[in-house]
């Protein structure tokens, strides 16, 4: 069985139906099932059974030996939250659980890390784990994210191999966009925001820039498509499934190998910056209309903790042998507005 964590939310259920697509029916989907306006996000999803994310490990301790991959998803990220305490347990404390788990009962893992962790990019943007102790996260999500990532590097070169999963990647999601995103609100992409804006008044706001050194509708973002990050994750499934049943048919126990996916953090964008004015007017093309932009002040609360500027570099993923190209803003948008957003 696979578990995926947060399979009620956004990327979680993109994932989860990626697999079906793969033929990987046997899922156990995790998640606060009581929010009725996230269940057509599984409704039509095939799996094995639904778990509260509050039972959830008093379940996986009963059936650890039925789990070959655990994909953790679910997180409170809402980077206008500002209660730690909120991420700390639904973040912190329930990822250092299910990596400590995972690592008992030798379970790969893949869990969503973030670009937030980045902060303004002073240090730049690659997921070397040499500058994660130095990273200055500007909201307490980008912290939360950071210091699970801290955690489990302190944790590994402490105790050694022995203390970690067979395989962990920890994956630093950049700008997502795309189907079943709709119930996050605010924190919705801005593609989902400028379609509802164009059909409710024929035009987007933008933010305007607060710096000299960007124009307004100028600010950059690695804008990745969330069916891209199904694939990277199938991929990693994938290959890891090769690996071990290629020990598996040399050897009478599991151990460990050298293989091209080693443990580690990822970079999840495209590797190409893109500004919010081409993502408006992808939007705008795709629906079939002209370019109307209006500019707006970034709120005040969030004014000192916005990015002016994401860019992934995506060597390390790229070196571990995953080829696919990644869908272009044109692409994505086009596809997520013809396909899914005018069908609503």
């Amino acid at each position: 069985m696979i578990v995926v964590t947060g399979a009620a939310g956004f990327i979680g259920s993109v994932v989860a139906g990626e697999l079906n697509n793969k033929g990987y029916n046997d899922l156990i989907l995790v998640d606060d099932f009581s929010k009725k306006e996230k269940e057509r996000n599984y409704i039509d999803l095939k799996y094995k059974s639904l778990i509260d994310r509050n039972i959830f490990f008093d379940w996986f301790k009963e059936n650890h030996k039925d789990v070959y991959f655990v994909i953790h998803l679910g997180a409170r990220t809402d980077t206008t939250e500002f209660d730690w305490n909120v991420f700390q347990k639904l973040n912190v404390d329930y990822t250092e659980t299910m990596f400590s788990m995972c690592a008992e009962y030798q379970i790969p893992l893949v869990y969503a890390s973030s670009a937030a962790t980045y902060g303004n990019g002073e240090l730049g943007y690659d997921d070397s784990h040499d500058v994660v102790e130095r990273l200055q996260p500007l909201n307490p999500y980008g912290r939360s994210k950071n210091e699970v990532d801290k955690w489990i590097l302190n944790h590994v070169e402490k105790r050694g191999h022995a203390s970690e999963p067979p395989f962990w990647a920890g994956l630093k999601f950049f700008n997502v966009y795309g189907p079943n995103e709709y119930h996050k609100g605010r924190m919705a992409s801005v593609i989902f925001h400028s379609f509802n804006q164009i059909n409710a008044t024929g035009k987007v706001k933008l933010f305007r820039s607060h710096r000299p050194d960007f124009k307004d509708g100028q600010q950059l973002r690695d804008f990745i498509y969330v069916k891209d990050i199904a694939s990277v994750i199938c991929f990693m499934i994938e290959t890891q499934q090769k690996i071990f049943y290629t020990i598996k048919s040399h050897v009478e126990t599991y151990g460990r190998t050298s293989n091209s996916l080693p443990s580690g953090l990822y970079n999840l964008g495209t590797g190409k910056a893109r500004s919010f004015y081409d993502l408006a007017a992808a939007t705008f093309k795709a629906m079939g209309k002209d370019v109307d932009i209006e500019f707006i002040d970034i709120p005040e609360d969030i004014r000192d903790k916005y990015q002016y500027f994401t860019e992934a570099n995506m060597d390390k993923l790229r070196a571990a042998g995953y080829d696919k190209e990644f869908t272009s803003l044109e692409d994505g948008v086009e596809d997520y507005v013809k396909n899914y957003l005018m069908r609503r």
